[in-house]
């Protein structure tokens, strides 16, 4: 198996026509230099050993994916054995996290123990911790779903597998039960005898990433490969954080189509969180982002402009 990035047509293509949107939006979708094409993949990276097809901004609308409504409207993070951890990242920077990057509510579910629960559990043949089944965490989440809500994300500093085949997942999603769960465990320098300076400002950064992956997944959003993306699949951890924790062009309309929220104010509200969690890299190119979406549009005889026709 071999991918091939694709060339910068079928980018254009991926993000869909843009005539009959707002200048605004078109603004927005543009994919000028903020936006770096996906590269080659190395050889233990996602694509060269996942065979994804790609999902273009089209087959998004078309597979009629899951959406807020009046009645569905709110993201909750749910807590699971947290109060039996000694550190984990600070959740109300996740819970603000989560409706800065989806401009919707999202609110914080009690503590579930899994102790007491009917949770598959082994110990892992290499790192020698315990180990809980993504699936049966899902079955449980499906139990507690509140009703209005859009979905549930579950965190975890316990490390998790999706079947007996594999040696770990970072998480796992149902899409059409609305629930997911994913592990902050292997984004901890200390579960690999790492003793960090910055171990909590690491944590923090791929724990949002994490979080907004994830939960994106639940809103239809597939696995990115046109540009590097903070939707691109991730078969280890420096792959994890080579991802950027923006979405690209294609990807953001899609969360734009479901969501319906202002793209300048979202923006802003992630720049806000950025500088106020010193996210420096990430604050920076907010501030570029935000600068180009109120520049000019490119003139019609621009080449980029044309293949959007």
């Amino acid at each position: 198996m071999r991918f091939n990035p694709p060339s910068e047509k079928d980018a254009w293509h991926a993000i869909g026509p843009l005539e009959g949107l707002s200048e605004d939006l078109r603004r927005a979708f543009l994919p000028n230099g903020d936006f770096e094409p996906i590269p080659l993949p190395g050889p233990n990276d996602w694509l060269a050993v996942h065979d994804e097809p790609g999902q273009t901004f089209l087959d998004f609308v078309r597979s009629r994916p899951n959406g807020p409504d009046a009645l569905r409207n709110t993201i909750y993070l749910q807590l699971l054995d947290y109060l039996h951890s000694s550190s984990v990242p600070p959740i109300d920077r996740l819970v603000q996290f989560t409706e800065a990057f989806f401009a919707m509510n999202a609110n914080l579910l009690p503590e579930l123990a899994t102790s007491s629960r009917r949770i598959t559990r082994r110990i892992n043949p290499y790192t020698h911790h315990e180990q809980l089944l993504t699936r049966d965490i899902l079955r449980l989440l499906v139990e507690h779903l509140p009703e209005d809500a859009f979905c549930v994300v579950a965190m975890t500093m316990r490390d998790l597998y999706p079947g007996p085949a594999w040696n770990f997942a970072f998480g796992e999603a149902s899409l059409r039960d609305r629930v997911g769960v994913y592990s902050f465990a292997r984004y901890d320098p200390a579960f690999y005898g790492i003793d960090s300076s910055d171990r909590d400002h690491v944590l923090l950064r791929r724990s949002c990433k994490v979080l907004a992956h994830e939960t994106s997944h639940m809103f239809g959003i597939h696995h990115c490969i046109y540009f590097k993306c903070l939707m691109n699949g991730s078969n280890h951890l420096e792959e994890s954080d080579r991802r950027p924790m923006h979405l690209c062009p294609v990807d953001l309309r899609k969360l734009h189509y479901s969501i319906g929220f202002d793209i300048t104010e979202r923006y802003q509200k992630l720049l806000d969180f950025a500088r106020a969690v010193h996210f420096d890299d990430e604050a920076q190119w907010l501030s570029r982002r935000l600068g180009r979406i109120e520049a000019p549009l490119p003139t019609r005889t621009n080449r980029r402009e044309e293949h959007a026709r």
